[in-house]
């Protein structure tokens, strides 16, 4: 097994950052321990939070182009050294190499699209009411940042904010997942190399290793005015009210209950492959997996047993080889809440396909499962929650509109997904009467997004927008200016306030 000091040496990095004493990291492909971590203690928490303050007052002056620089050669740096951060992303998160290396490939992406953001800024000049007055808005950069990440996209979502923060203005301040946390202190020391060789660009990336209390820390800190999260829903509920309590601002990125659609005109076996990455991939840890199939009772069960068959057939092992699919769920208590679930799945009436412990004789300490398909009669309790594991729920319709109806009736509202070669079922998926979440896919599965569009969702999701499109203003402040360059001073409204 290759090991993270390995993967820093060929990165270029001390092999020492692997060994910071403290906390052990293990990797879930055998759960060996392959480094440590040291947890941030309040005189570090101190220190980097003044480290950002004073990089924050130097970079904001720094024109957005030369900001944008920055970024474009880190993005540099990420493709040269792709192949030792896609292994330690693999080796770390547990996800199959193709995914690890995808992972770093968005980082490069993101970086390339920051770097055109950043002679993209733009504001607008709005019509005034009032003569020989000019109204406009300015956009400027909001301060330090603090992003807090999930196991299952390591840096990927740490990329997507910091590119986006950094060529925005501000500095960012990362609390990785406890369990992924030397993919955080590689990608920071590949920026650092960047950066620390002048004054100017010194405390711009920032992380900071802990628990739930560092980040309870982040939220209340009144000198870190935006908060980015990605979690459960769980984490959002009690990290939201913390930051709104001080008027600080959240981009929360939740829970995802993804569904998709097969209708009678359906390609099946176009559907069938989106299903089985979309529900299987990254051993079902994606906040974008699939895990409500909703099939016309037309192709259900013609469906259902082309999946069994995929889903047996499915190569399940060390996510470093060649050849394998699916590597292991993150811990064991992933396993145990996958294994919850299928119990109460069966209890609420439904049947299940697969499941279960896999290549345990092999690696005791690891948690490998089968992926697992359950029908249901109907959208019980169970199906209505989010299980970070690979367990696809099926259930039959007879209608569009149920089908829909059914989609949207969880508390989730994150991706969805519809397969139809009928242009009417298409068009009213996307309508505004159709899909309730912030991605919406034709013959696409839910699983996955490109960096140019917005990426989020709504309900219990937390409504936030990272990555593409107009997200880079939740990193910056308005103003709405005021020019007024005649020799008047009209009022607006018409109203009249004469002084003598």
């Amino acid at each position: 097994m290759i090991r993270a000091a390995e993967l820093f040496s060929h990165m270029g990095l001390d092999p020492d950052l692997t060994d910071g004493g403290g906390m052990d990291v293990r990797t879930p492909i055998d759960g060996s321990v392959i480094g440590s971590v040291m947890d941030a203690d309040p005189i570090q928490w101190e220190e980097s939070v003044g480290l950002a303050e004073q990089a924050y007052d130097r970079w904001r002056d720094v024109p957005a182009p030369q900001r944008g620089d920055l970024v474009r050669r880190y993005g540099e740096v990420l493709r040269y050294h792709k192949d030792a951060l896609g292994r330690l992303v693999s080796l770390e998160a547990g996800k199959i190499l193709s995914e690890g290396l995808g992972e770093v490939q968005e980082m490069i992406d993101i970086c390339d699209f920051a770097v055109g953001l950043s002679r993209q800024l733009y504001g607008r000049t709005i019509a005034s009411e009032r003569p020989g007055h000019r109204l406009m808005e300015v956009w400027h950069p909001i301060g330090p940042v603090a992003v807090i990440t999930a196991f299952n996209f390591p840096v990927a979502v740490w990329s997507w904010n910091t590119a986006i923060s950094l060529v925005c203005g501000n500095p960012v301040i990362w609390k990785p997942s406890e369990k992924t946390p030397l993919t955080a202190v590689a990608c920071t020391a590949l920026l650092r190399q960047l950066v620390d060789d002048d004054p100017v660009l010194h405390g711009l990336a920032q992380v900071v290793v802990g628990d739930h209390h560092v980040g309870q820390a982040l939220a209340d800190d009144v000198r870190i005015p935006l908060v980015s999260a990605t979690g459960s829903t769980r984490m959002g509920r009690e990290l939201g009210p913390r930051v709104a309590a001080r008027f600080g601002r959240t981009l929360l990125e939740l829970g995802g209950n993804n569904a998709m659609i097969v209708t009678p005109s359906a390609d099946l076996d176009l559907a069938r492959r989106a299903i089985v990455f979309s529900a299987v991939g990254t051993a079902g840890q994606r906040c974008t997996t699939l895990r409500r199939l909703i099939a016309h009772r037309s192709v259900h069960d013609q469906l259902v047993e082309s999946l069994t068959k995929a889903y047996a057939s499915v190569p399940i092992g060390d996510p470093l080889e060649e050849g394998t699919l699916m590597g292991p769920l993150i811990d064991g208590a992933a396993h145990a809440r996958m294994a919850d679930a299928l119990t109460a799945a069966q209890e609420q009436g439904g049947t299940v396909h697969g499941g279960g412990r896999a290549l345990a004789e092999r690696w005791p300490d690891a948690y490998y499962v089968n992926p697992a398909l359950a029908e249901m009669p109907a959208q019980t309790e169970i199906v209505r929650e989010e299980t970070f594991a690979p367990i696809l729920y099926v259930m039959p319709y007879d209608e569009l509109d149920e089908a829909i109806a059914i989609q949207n009736g969880v508390p989730q509202g994150l991706s969805s997904s519809i397969f139809t070669t009928d242009v009417r079922e298409a068009e009213t998926f996307v309508s505004a009467g159709g899909s309730d979440c912030g991605i919406a896919n034709v013959n696409v599965g839910p699983s996955g997004a490109e960096i140019g569009g917005a990426f989020g969702g709504e309900k219990a999701t937390g409504g936030g927008r990272e990555a593409g499109s107009d997200s880079w203003k939740a990193y910056m402040r308005r103003t709405t200016v005021t020019v007024n360059y005649s020799r008047d001073l009209p009022l607006a409204q018409g109203v009249h306030f004469d002084v003598q």
